[in-house]
């Protein structure tokens, strides 16, 4: 599929025709020049530092008290993991429903003004409304990885450390952190991947609107290979886009390499 989608974008293949021509690098000049291509880029870039931002942190959080001697661990650990038994189109649209009408419903009800507008029908706001989405769906697989590392981390290093009287940062910034990198790596490339990927919650919340706030790459390469048939097109865009993931996951591999050395 990966060489397939590579031929047919140095072609102007509509995604039906059994015709097309070999335009060569065209598609790609022309992506490179295109606006609205290189809005979605910088927005989905946007989009994916804050996703990793919240998430990571909130997980690490959530991670350190689910790893705590408190009451109903477990219970707490089977309520942040729920979200994730639902699929991403259904969170979209239940959440979608909760933007439009029970929070505007509140909010005017408490004659709170910010709060009676739906936020995805904002085009300075609808973003945030998608990453708070997908930052409540996406918080319990990065949990889950981060909680099995501080479990992994040996408790006599902790008895060690409190007999030196180390403080509860101390025992952070010295024990806790640096045995835990690299689950935190794994659940960084996890979180990456899926601000890079966005597609569900977009498509079934705000449909890449309004104008082209929301529009991350993957919706703008959907529109342009399935509803404006511009195939050809489309796959150029997604090849640039594998590009640009595969240098920063180079990056960051090399870097990894260069820790661990």
């Amino acid at each position: 599929p990966v060489f397939t989608g590579l031929y047919y974008s140095f072609t102007d293949w509509n995604g039906l025709s059994k015709k097309y021509n070999i335009i060569g690098f065209k598609n790609y000049i022309n992506v490179l020049k295109d606006g609205r291509f290189r809005n979605s880029i910088s927005l989905t870039f946007f989009y994916t530092i804050l996703l990793v931002v919240f998430v990571m942190a909130i997980a690490l959080a959530l991670a350190l008290l689910l790893n705590s001697k408190i009451k109903h661990r477990n219970l707490y650990r089977a309520i942040y993991f729920f979200p994730t038994i639902l699929s991403l189109v259904t969170v979209g649209l239940i959440w979608n429903q909760i933007f439009y009408a029970v929070i505007p419903s509140i909010g005017k009800a408490l004659n709170i003004s910010w709060l009676s507008h739906n936020i995805l029908g904002n085009a300075k706001t609808a973003l945030f409304g998608v990453l708070i989405v997908n930052v409540w769906q996406g918080v319990a697989i990065p949990l889950v990885i981060i909680l099995a590392g501080l479990q992994s981390v040996p408790a006599d290093l902790y008895e060690a450390a409190l007999l030196d009287g180390a403080s509860a940062w101390d025992k952070f910034k010295n024990i806790t952190f640096p045995h835990i990198v690299p689950v935190l790596n794994v659940a960084l490339v996890i979180t990456m991947k899926a601000g890079f990927t966005v597609f569900d919650y977009i498509q079934a919340m705000t449909g890449g609107g309004p104008g082209y706030a929301t529009e991350s790459i993957g919706i703008l390469i959907y529109k342009h290979g399935m509803t404006e048939m511009k195939f050809g097109y489309g796959a150029a865009e997604s090849f640039i886009l594998f590009l640009i993931i595969a240098l920063i996951s180079f990056i960051q591999i090399k870097y990894l390499d260069k820790k661990g050395a």
